[in-house]
C-alpha cells in the first residue's frame, strides 16, 4: 500500500542560514521554520585556522586564504537553495585584525554570491549572548564566556538583554602560536599564557565584578571540550577550576602537542586545547567563577534568531496564533471574548515604562491562547498550557515575548506563581504582574461564555491596589460572578496583592 500526504497537508518550510567566518573554524547552520517550529537541519564546520595565517604585520598569508576560500565553495552549494534574504554571513576577529581582509572578503563574496559583514567585537558579543539565551534556560544574572580563535567575548546579562560586555584580542589560535611555539607544553608556557590573559582582561574586570550572577555559561569550543572530557572520565560535575588545573598538569606531562592524548579530548580540538584552557583558567581565577555549564547556542544561533525577529511581521504572528488555535481546537469565540475584555482593562491600567517591549501584543496572544491546555484536560489546563508553549516556539515572537505569554497563561487562573517570573528582566516583572491581574479578571468575568452579559466595568488603580467597579446592584443579581470574584480576592491576597470589587 502506498502511503503519501495530500498536497493540502504539506507545508513548505522556510529555510534560514547563518555563516560564521571564525578565526579557527568556519561554521554554517541551516534551520527550517514551519508551523511554529525552528529545527536545525544542517550544521557544517570546517577547521580553517585563519588566525594562524596572520604574520607579525597582521597580514593574512595566501595559504590561509586559500583554505578559507575552499571551505566557502562547499558552503556556497548549500546556500544557493536558500532565499538570500534569509542568509546572514559574518566575519569576526581575524578579519578585524587583518590589514588585507578586504582581499579575502571580496573573493569570498564572489564565491558565496552574498555580502559578508565584518562585525565589531561588541556586536559579536551581543549576538553570542542572544544565541546563548535563546537556547539555554537562564535565571537571573548570567555570565557568558566564548573563547574563539582570535578573540574572547565575555558578557553579563539578565534575561535576554546584555548588561555589560567586552571583546578581547586573545584567542585559542593566537595564544597557541604565541605561548606554545612548536607545540611544546610546559608549566612555564601555561603560566605565561594565564598571566597574559589576566593582564588583557584586567582593565575590564571591574565591569563584571560589579555584578553578581546566578550562573555562568560557556559557549563554543574550549568549554565544550572540557565538558566532554569531564564526562568521558566519569565525573558527574560542571566545569570547575579543580578540573582545569588537573587537565593543565596532564598537558604538561605530555610535553608536546603531538603526544597530547587525554581521555575525551577529540582530535580536532587537540591542537588548540592548551591555549583555550589557559585563557579559561585566567578568567575563572580573575572572576572567582565557581562553576560553568555548557550552552548549546552561540554566535550562529544568535544570528538566526536575529533574522527571525527582523523578518517576521504582523502577518506571521497572526499565522502562528491561527495555527495553534486550529491545532489545539481552541474556542475562537471565547478567546476573542477574553481578549477584547482584557484589552478594555489594559487601557485603564497605569503600566510602567517597558523600554519598547510590546505589552499589548503579549496580552492579546496570551488571551487568545489561554485555553490551549484544555486540549489535555480541564482541571490543570493552565499548567498544561504552560507546558505546551514551553515546547512549541512561537514564530514571529522573540524569546522574551514567548516567556511572557507562557507566564500569563500559567497564571490566568487558580494559584498565582510569581516564581515563574524569575526568568524575566527586572524591568519587565512589574508590567507582567499587572498583565496577569488583567488576564485573570477577564477570564473570570467571561465565565458564562456568552456575549452581552457584562455591563461596563471600570478599574481603579491606587499604586498596586486594584478596585473593580460594577454598576450599582449588578453583582447582587449575578451570584456566580460574585463568587468567582471572592475566590479571586483570596488568590491575590496570598501573593500580597490588594483586590477589591464593588
Amino acid at each position: 500500500m502506498d502511503i503519501s500526504l495530500r498536497s493540502s497537508q504539506l507545508s513548505k518550510p522556510q529555510l534560514y542560514a547563518a555563516v560564521d567566518l571564525g578565526s579557527n573554524s568556519f561554521h554554517m547552520v541551516v534551520v527550517s521554520v514551519a508551523k511554529g517550529h525552528v529545527q536545525i537541519i544542517n550544521r557544517i564546520k570546517q577547521k580553517v585556522r585563519l588566525a594562524s595565517g596572520l604574520d607579525e604585520n597582521n597580514m593574512l598569508d595566501e595559504a590561509s586564504m586559500q583554505r578559507g576560500w575552499q571551505c566557502l565553495s562547499m558552503f556556497a552549494e548549500r546556500l544557493q537553495d536558500i532565499d538570500p534574504d534569509h542568509i546572514c554571513i559574518v566575519a569576526t576577529a581575524t578579519f578585524r585584525l587583518a590589514k588585507n581582509a578586504d582581499k579575502f572578503v571580496a573573493h569570498a563574496e564572489t564565491i558565496l554570491n552574498h555580502k559578508i559583514k565584518v562585525i565589531p567585537g561588541e556586536e559579536e558579543a551581543k549576538q553570542i549572548y542572544r544565541g546563548v539565551t535563546y537556547t539555554s534556560v537562564s535565571h537571573g544574572n548570567t555570565l557568558v564566556i566564548d573563547i574563539g580563535g582570535a578573540s574572547t567575548e565575555i558578557i553579563v546579562g539578565n534575561g535576554f538583554e546584555p548588561i555589560d560586555l567586552v571583546s578581547l584580542n586573545m584567542g585559542c589560535v593566537t595564544f597557541m602560536d604565541r605561548f606554545f611555539p612548536d607545540g611544546k607544553l610546559t608549566q612555564k608556557a601555561f603560566n605565561d599564557a594565564i598571566k597574559a590573559a589576566k593582564e588583557i582582561f584586567a582593565p575590564h574586570l571591574h565591569k563584571f565584578t560589579a555584578f553578581s550572577w546566578e550562573q555562568c555559561l560557556g559557549a563554543s569550543g574550549t568549554p565544550q571540550a572540557l565538558d566532554e572530557m569531564i564526562s568521558a572520565q566519569g565525573i558527574n560535575d560542571a566545569i570547575r577550576l579543580v578540573h582545569m588545573h588537573k587537565f593543565r598538569d596532564d598537558c604538561c606531562q605530555c610535553k608536546h602537542i603531538d603526544k597530547l592524548q587525554l581521555e575525551g579530548l577529540q582530535e580536532h580540538r587537540r591542537s588548540i586545547f592548551p591555549s583555550g584552557l589557559a585563557i579559561l583558567i585566567a578568567l575563572f581565577e580573575s572572576l572567582n567563577i565557581d562553576s560553568m555549564q555548557i550552552s548549546t547556542g552561540a554566535l550562529r544561533e544568535g544570528l538566526i534568531y536575529n533574522m527571525l525577529e527582523n523578518t517576521q511581521d504582523r502577518n506571521e504572528r497572526v499565522q502562528t496564533v491561527d495555527q495553534l488555535v486550529e491545532r489545539f481546537h481552541i474556542d475562537v469565540h471565547q478567546a476573542n471574548r477574553v481578549k477584547n475584555l482584557a484589552l478594555h482593562f489594559f487601557q485603564q491600567t497605569p503600566l510602567p515604562h517597558s523600554n519598547g517591549f510590546d505589552l499589548k501584543v503579549v496580552l492579546q496572544v496570551a488571551a487568545l491562547l489561554h485555553e490551549i491546555g484544555l486540549h489535555i484536560e480541564f482541571k490543570k489546563h493552565h499548567l498544561h498550557g504552560e507546558y505546551i508553549l514551553k515546547h512549541l516556539p512561537l514564530i514571529g515572537f522573540n524569546r522574551q515575548q514567548q516567556d511572557c505569554v507562557r507566564i500569563l497563561i500559567r497564571n490566568h487562573r487558580q494559584e498565582i506563581d510569581l516564581h515563574a517570573l524569575k526568568v524575566l528582566a527586572p524591568g519587565l516583572k512589574k508590567s507582567i504582574e499587572l498583565l496577569i491581574r488583567i488576564l485573570r479578571l477577564a477570564d473570570l468575568l467571561c465565565v458564562r461564555r456568552k456575549d452581552d452579559v457584562l455591563p461596563n466595568i471600570n478599574l481603579d488603580w491606587n499604586d498596586d491596589a486594584l478596585t473593580v467597579n460594577f454598576p450599582q446592584e449588578w453583582l447582587a443579581h449575578h451570584p456566580l460572578i460574585r463568587s468567582e470574584l471572592a475566590a479571586e480576592k483570596k488568590h491575590q491576597a496570598k501573593v500580597g496583592w490588594s483586590f477589591k470589587y464593588q
